[in-house]
């Protein structure tokens, strides 16, 4: 799989009509590379961020007013997620249009709903981590709405055990954003590109 996913990135030849932008627009690409760039600047305020109730928003302003370019930082982070979600939002209708959910592709169109998903929770939980009161109360909000779902009160539960905002909830959010929901993306982003080889290239005439 690791071979295949390299050979994608640097495949040795490459067909002239595979190169034309206008059927994919690089969609998926982009939103990969804005994947990569959310986690350097992620792993960067990993070294000031303390992810309790307490600690949180203080070492948040402690980094903006402080620390060279952690402004700049905390931006960068905020507008890629921005738009890797709408890139990723875009790749969607992109396939949708032009078919390229159909068979052989249906594993891929599935892999690539799961990539939705989680990247919309990984948004979400990250949401919370400021702890200013837009977050708390942006968060809030979700909660209520996961709750009337089907089986969204065990899920609430899981996920905010002690209420919004206290220790157990923000740091189960904060696992889930740093650790869990990116581990989840890089492997099924992996999976992702592989399907595209294994079934020959990304254009539906192939």
């Amino acid at each position: 799989m690791i071979e295949d996913f390299l050979k994608h990135l640097f495949p040795r030849a490459v067909l002239q009509k595979n190169l034309t932008l206008s059927y994919t627009l690089c969609l998926g690409g982009l939103a990969f590379t804005c994947l990569m760039l959310l986690v350097a600047s992620g792993l960067l305020l990993l070294f000031y961020y303390q992810p309790t109730p307490a600690a949180a928003y203080p070492s948040i302003l402690l980094l903006e007013s402080s620390v060279w370019g952690g402004r700049y930082l905390r931006s960068l982070h905020r507008l890629a997620s921005h738009f890797f979600l709408v890139l990723i939002v875009l790749h969607t209708l992109r396939v949708i249009l032009t078919g390229a959910y159909q068979k052989p592709r249906q594993l891929n169109w599935l892999v690539g709903c799961a990539l939705l998903l989680l990247a919309v929770f990984e948004g979400y939980t990250g949401y919370l981590l400021p702890m200013d009161q837009l977050a708390l109360w942006a968060t809030q909000t979700g909660m209520e709405l996961v709750h009337i779902m089907p089986f969204g009160g065990a899920l609430r539960a899981v996920l905010v055990p002690d209420g919004v905002g206290e220790p157990a909830s923000l740091l189960r959010f904060y696992v889930l954003h740093i650790l869990m929901i990116p581990g989840a993306l890089f492997f099924l982003s992996g999976l992702h590109f592989y399907r595209i080889r294994k079934n020959k290239g990304v254009l539906p005439y192939l």
